[in-house]
């Protein structure tokens, strides 16, 4: 089954938004979407260094990664505002990896791939790599989501029952580096905080629980995938930017459908 470029690309992608829809949630109840932005532009260094040291790519961003998101974790509200500092090291590491790229003689490289994925072209270890990320990710989510939820919420809360709200965020970052490093063949370094933000934010409307948002999250996510895949296909667009505008669609759609129940009531 998995010989079908077409099968191991769905795979990829459902492996993809499972792992990035509650994570996102997190990442919009935290606004942390300048973060996560962040995280996911320096994913392009990342990939420079793997090509140069000639280490698994998986490996190079994946390291990229938690570096950055633990720089900004540290760096944040000491000297500057948070959003100024996201954005001075979003935008350099992504320049700082794009100008690396072009020294790396003797070495092919579709920078285009990497900057708005290449889904059809998933290997089987592709495959295997993203859905260990996606296994990951779920299971320190599902370990930590109470903790995680009352340290969003109260911070202050969460140190009075014995919750480090440090150290929730330092398992936010973690998870939010492994879905960065999985997520790059499939959508890209420049759409992968879309992919995070979009689906959570079009199962807001719909929810009563936070458990039910993630949920909504991940089939948003995933409808939104599998359909992209499709509609690339056959029409032969992007399939990265693809997935991002049909997750776009139903987010609409989800605005105009809860605005509209609004008026009703």
């Amino acid at each position: 089954m998995l010989d079908d470029f077409m099968i191991r690309a769905a795979l990829a992608g459902l492996g993809v938004a499972i792992a990035a829809a509650p994570l996102g949630c997190f990442v919009v109840w935290r606004k942390m979407v300048y973060f996560g932005d962040a995280t996911a532009h320096a994913a392009i260094l990342g990939v420079a260094i793997s090509l140069a040291l000639s280490i698994s790519i998986f490996a190079g961003v994946l390291t990229v990664s938690i570096l950055m998101a633990l720089t900004v974790s540290t760096l944040g509200g000491r000297s500057y505002a948070m959003d100024t500092l996201l954005g001075v090291m979003a935008h350099s590491a992504l320049a700082l990896g794009l100008v690396a790229v072009s020294f790396l003689s003797g070495i092919r490289i579709d920078l285009m791939a990497y900057l708005f994925g290449d889904i059809l072209a998933v290997s089987r270890m592709d495959l295997a790599i993203i859905w260990s990320g996606a296994v990951l990710v779920l299971l320190l989510l599902y370990w930590r989501w109470s903790a995680l939820l009352t340290s969003t919420l109260n911070p202050d809360l969460a140190q009075a029952a014995g919750i480090n709200p440090r150290r929730e965020q330092l398992i936010l970052i973690l998870s939010l580096a492994v879905v960065v490093a999985v997520a790059i063949k499939v959508v890209g370094v420049l759409l992968i905080a879309a992919l995070l933000i979009i689906p959570a934010a079009a199962a807001r409307p719909f929810s009563t629980t936070p458990e039910a948002m993630g949920g909504i999250a991940v089939l948003i996510g995933g409808v939104s995938a599998l359909s992209g895949l499709y509609v690339a296909y056959h029409f032969n667009t992007p399939t990265g930017p693809t997935i991002v505008s049909l997750a776009a669609c139903l987010f609409v759609l989800s605005t105009v459908v809860s605005s509209l129940a609004s008026l009703r009531r």
